[in-house]
């Protein structure tokens, strides 16, 4: 009898380990404490997080942080690619206790100030064409094609959960360039994002753009006027291969 006992405990155990994180997320709790006056949304896609903080009631940009994680055999860690709030953390990996319930994730670490515990609430875990983690690889000019082979230095965009988060950053020298959020639609070769934060501009906050893309050859083709009104053409590869690490 006690063996069958055990069956419903590993079952759980299993679909518990199976749980995917992948989709959008936001920040509901920190240390107990409800969070109002600021909002962090964070994206998890392809084994890679990134995150970004603006003030509700300015829209102003307060940071961002993101890097590889690992989730597996009930452990959970997080190593930094780039985080603005602690440049010196860049390339340090940190080990999480995980607690996974339905549409809450509490995240509970040990940190330099302290004990942080975390609850985040899942907002969307929603795909489409470009649910993915990409690098940018490329650019079109005068129907001229040139590319390049991102290394320490390189221009992240992840979609997920109908989330994305764009970030240039050199995880090397630790330098971050700027980021930039918000909410997105990718349907019938239309691709339209709302911007809810920017890390060089909050008077963006609002403004929604409207590009052309496809998908060919597994990249990501992206079209249009930018925010400034002049043309792009910007190529975008799964990060998984777009992306070379130095040895």
């Amino acid at each position: 009898m006690k063996k069958y006992l055990l069956l419903p405990f590993v079952l759980f155990a299993f679909w518990a380990n199976g749980q995917s994180l992948d989709g959008a997320w936001k920040l509901i709790s920190q240390n107990g404490k409800a969070l109002t006056d600021q909002e962090y949304i964070k994206i998890y896609q392809d084994d890679y997080f990134a995150f970004g903080v603006k003030n509700v009631s300015d829209n102003a940009f307060i940071g961002a942080g993101g890097g590889p994680f690992k989730f597996e055999d009930g452990k959970y860690s997080e190593t930094l690619d780039f985080f603005t709030l602690n440049p010196l953390q860049v390339g340090t990996t940190t080990p999480f206790k995980i607690e996974l319930k339905g549409n809450k994730l509490t995240l509970s670490a040990n940190t330099n100030d302290g004990m942080l515990v975390e609850t985040w609430e899942k907002i969307s875990d929603s795909k489409d064409d470009l649910t993915r983690n990409w690098v940018i690889t490329g650019r079109k000019q005068n129907d001229q094609i040139s590319r390049s082979t991102p290394g320490a230095r390189r221009t992240i965009k992840i979609l997920s959960g109908g989330r994305f988060q764009w970030v240039a950053f050199n995880s090397e020298t630790k330098e971050f360039s700027g980021t930039g959020g918000g909410t997105y639609t990718a349907k019938d070769g239309k691709y339209v994002e709302t911007i809810t934060f920017f890390s060089r501009d909050n008077s963006r906050v609002g403004a929604s753009l409207s590009f052309d893309f496809k998908v060919i050859d597994g990249e990501w083709h992206h079209s249009g006027l930018s925010s400034q009104g002049q043309p792009i053409y910007e190529i975008w590869t799964p990060y998984a291969i777009g992306y070379k690490p130095a040895k």
